[in-house]
């Protein structure tokens, strides 16, 4: 089982920016792709930014030019830069990874979800 542990977020000015942090961890994986999505209030989850191991980046339209998404693959860990932030970018926001596990002789796909945390900006 893979673990997605977040950190960062807050509240923050309109313009301001934040850095989201995800951690993974579990025993013998492999991460392919890692992500962000976000749930505004009142709105079903959305794609933000995804990042593959080899670094192929991929962004929602509004986000691309603020946000930057980047990875450690050593750290296995995922980062979202989030710059000239505006109102309605508050929301929680998720990481996720997918990639494969090793247990027990078998190689499984997982897709793991962090636990969320909320980034407010005031306008």
């Amino acid at each position: 089982q893979v673990q997605l542990v977040q950190s960062g977020g807050g509240l923050v000015q309109a313009g301001g920016s934040l850095r989201l942090s995800c951690v993974a961890s579990g025993s013998s994986f492999r991460t392919d792709t890692m992500g962000w999505h976000r749930r505004p209030p009142g709105k079903q989850r959305e794609f933000v930014a995804s990042i593959a191991s080899g670094g192929m980046i991929d962004y929602a339209d509004s986000m691309e030019g603020r946000f930057t998404i980047s990875r450690d693959n050593a750290k296995s860990t995922v980062y979202l830069q989030m710059n000239s932030l505006k109102p309605e970018d508050t929301a929680v926001y998720y990481c996720d990874a997918e990639g494969i596990t090793y247990s027990r002789g078998s190689y499984l796909p997982f897709h793991s979800w962090g636990q969320g945390t909320q980034v407010t900006v005031s306008s």
